[in-house]
């Protein structure tokens, strides 16, 4: 059993913000499974259901990004799985390109607070995660504001693509391992 956590902000105003590209990537997890992420457990909207042949646990947190570890911990316990083989996190990077994805099997929290509760409360660094560009905060903007507004139209589409190819990611990752994955998404991107 695998557990794919999103990460986000719960609430109408945080929705389509480049801090909740990972509730955004869990949404198209969920449709294309036909998952319902509805389910109220753990501080979380939960789904269960399959991918392929593996059995998945969809998790949105509800505690805001900044405590995500304390809904992370609950499930992890809960479904007593090896957090460093069967947890997957996504969530916004803005040390990446828009629409660039990058996936890890391990790695510090990188300034990201969500990641950094994380890491808190499952005491361990060594977990699988799926980056997700969303650029860089322009000079003279406010960290906050930057990742908490939205994505222009241009960015958006670029998203959406980026939010395909973790899909695709996670699939290969059930399927065929996290470094196969590695092979194929972390590579840099040439512009012809």
């Amino acid at each position: 059993m695998y557990i794919i956590a999103g990460l986000g902000n719960p609430g109408k105003d945080y929705k389509n913000t480049r801090h909740n590209i990972g509730f955004d990537v869990i949404d198209v997890i969920a449709e294309k499974n036909r998952i319902d992420v509805s389910t109220i457990k753990h501080k979380a909207l939960i789904g269960k259901g399959m991918i392929g042949s593996e059995k998945v646990i969809l998790v949105k947190p509800q505690t805001f990004m900044n405590l995500s570890g304390e809904s992370l911990i609950d499930v992890c316990q809960y479904y007593k799985i090896d957090i460093e083989s069967e947890l997957i996190v996504i969530y916004d990077d803005i040390a990446l390109d828009v629409g660039a994805i990058r996936v890890r099997k391990n790695g510090s929290a990188g300034g990201h607070n969500g990641m950094k509760s994380i890491i808190q409360h499952l005491s361990t660094e060594n977990f699988m995660r799926i980056r997700m560009g969303v650029g860089e905060k322009p000079k003279g903007y406010d960290l906050a504001d930057y990742v908490l507004g939205h994505f222009t139209q241009d960015e958006r589409k670029l998203e959406d693509a980026a939010a395909l190819d973790a899909l695709n990611a996670v699939e290969i990752i059930l399927n065929d391992g996290a470094d196969k994955a590695m092979n194929l998404y972390n590579k840099k991107k040439t512009v012809n």
